[in-house]
């Protein structure tokens, strides 16, 4: 498979149209259909359903797109590695970010390494430990950075002097909107939305006194936006860390646990690996920043 063929397949698979993706890759739709075919004769497999307005993609599809994706990507970080000469430093610095106040840190040393190295590009991707860990580990961003502890043991990796505090988003309605801070006990009977890294790796069990599985979960997320609707909605409180969701206007309000229940932050990559000369000039220069 040619990387030029997978482009062509991944901006078909976004269009859901070929004469559309055509345009977009500047080349005729005779050729665009001819190159699919070509890879669908290929892989032996088919990949698209073709109708008369909309071309989707078969489940062959759906998984070459995730996996063509993927290699793309590693491709483009691949070859902006070699960007940097002996007298300029330029190319693309991947980061894979949970959701964290925290990351006002990185900005600030983004900002001072794009002042003196404008040639450099910053990607950034937003997910849980667990969509972090496994870009990480693909080789499909640079660094990873982890709220909390959970196995960051297997990186090499900086403590960065931020701490988020955890607690609960509710309805400014909610019984529990009257006191100030949330203990243990208050959680009982509650129904609950729960990120899916705190439930599988029992993060915040210790403060709780037991099992966190225990409590009535009704809904687990991955980011906390969508969770912010079902808050609303009355179907539960949000456990969630401090400063993710402006609540200003919203109708809502949040209240740290008490006694209070912190999570430190982890800036990692990948251990063994050589990093580009931009991703390990930004590695040096958030060191510095932070002592």
């Amino acid at each position: 498979m040619e990387l030029r063929v997978l482009r062509y397949f991944i901006e078909v698979a976004r269009t859901q149209n070929i004469t559309a993706a055509a345009e977009r890759l500047h080349i005729t739709q005779p050729t665009l259909s001819k190159q699919l075919m070509d890879l669908e004769d290929e892989l032996g497999a088919k990949l698209f359903e073709r109708g008369k307005r909309r071309t989707t993609l078969t489940e062959d599809g759906i998984l070459l797109f995730q996996r063509a994706k993927e290699i793309v990507a590693l491709a483009d970080l691949t070859e902006s590695a070699f960007r940097s000469t002996d007298e300029r430093i330029a190319g693309d610095i991947a980061i894979g970010c949970g959701e964290t106040e925290g990351m006002r840190l990185l900005v600030d040393a983004m900002k001072e390494m794009r002042a003196a190295h404008p040639g450099v590009t910053f990607r950034l991707s937003s997910g849980n430990f667990e969509d972090i860990s496994d870009r990480l580990d693909g080789g499909l961003v640079d660094f990873g950075l982890f709220v909390g502890d959970a196995a960051v043991a297997k990186y090499d990796y900086i403590k960065l002097p931020h701490s988020d505090a955890w607690g609960l988003l509710m309805r400014a309605d909610d019984a529990l909107a009257e006191r100030a801070t949330v203990r243990p006990q208050d959680l009982d009977g509650l129904a609950l939305l729960c990120s899916r890294q705190a439930v599988a790796g029992n993060e915040l069990s210790g403060w709780l006194g037991r099992e966190f599985g225990e409590l009535d979960i009704v809904a687990t997320y991955n980011l906390i936006h969508n969770a912010t609707y079902m808050v609303e909605a009355g179907m539960g409180c949000a456990v969630s860390i401090e400063g993710l969701v402006n609540t200003s206007g919203t109708g809502l309000v949040f209240r740290p646990f008490e006694p209070a229940l912190t999570a430190r932050l982890s800036f990692a990559w990948k251990r063994g690996r050589q990093l580009s000369r931009a991703a390990a000039e930004f590695l040096k220069l958030l060191q510095s920043k932070i002592g």
